[in-house]
């Protein structure tokens, strides 16, 4: 069976959230990603190339419809500028906080981050580093933007992410300690870290917004060892998450 336009133009659409939010799917591409992804998640389609289905496992076969499919059509349906080896389609997945006791564990909380490509690396540190649970505000980025799914590299099935108003979610949990980064804040490196609590990541431009800001109870400040008179203003929000991630974990 080839790729047909319905198909080609149903994948495209995907591009969109409205679209996403309609069918509830989502488009993962390259075989390596969409492999990571089958054992975990529910896939409605999967259209892959001979060669590359030839190698591939057959349990990995795991899709409700598969289509091989030529480079050239893949190419047509490709969210990517360079095309892959297989696109598949995937059900969300979607996770009830209410049912999720977050009190002696480590969550990271993202306060309207914008790039698709700092949530997926988010993501992938938060995997890393072993944070099983994230909560973005409601503005955040869609965890299902194609280049979010793409930036996880697989860890999209690993951690939870959540949607939630965080400003009453720091409110229910404010008996724990709640971090966040700013100028004015204490050496990350010589400030007692607790093992359990919430850390707090701003927007890209405009960092923590104020009724968020007022709910933090411990504020940490990452500092620069350049020698230079004039350095970089701050750090990119996915590289700062990563150095204080390591920071809680290497204590």
């Amino acid at each position: 069976m080839s790729l047909s336009k319905n198909k080609i133009k149903y994948i495209q659409s995907l591009k969109q959230k409205k679209y996403r939010s309609q069918h509830n799917t989502f488009v993962a591409e390259g075989s390596k990603l969409i492999f990571d992804l089958m054992p975990h998640l529910s896939c409605q389609l999967l259209v892959i190339d001979e060669e590359t289905k030839a190698h591939a496992s057959n349990k990995h076969h795991k899709a409700e419809e598969i289509i091989i499919a030529t480079r050239a059509e893949i190419k047509k349906a490709s969210h990517l500028a360079t095309p892959p080896d297989a696109i598949a389609v995937f059900y969300q997945s979607h996770q009830n906080l209410s049912e999720t006791d977050l009190t002696h564990q480590l969550t990271l909380v993202l306060d309207g981050v914008q790039d698709p490509g700092n949530l997926g690396t988010i993501i992938r540190i938060a995997d890393w580093f072993g944070i099983e649970n994230i909560v973005c505000s409601t503005d955040t980025v869609d965890i299902y933007n194609t280049k979010t799914v793409q930036a996880t590299m697989g860890a999209l099935s690993r951690v939870n992410i959540h949607y939630a108003n965080i400003v009453d979610l720091l409110t229910q949990y404010s008996n724990s300690p709640i971090y966040g980064t700013f100028l004015d804040g204490e050496n990350i490196y010589t400030k007692t870290l607790h093992p359990h609590g919430f850390i707090v990541m701003g927007n890209e431009g405009k960092g923590i917004r104020p009724d968020v800001e007022k709910l933090i109870s411990h504020r940490l400040y990452i500092p620069s060892f350049s020698t230079n008179n004039t350095t970089s203003e701050s750090l990119n929000v996915a590289v700062a998450t990563a150095i204080v991630c390591s920071e809680f974990r290497r204590r």
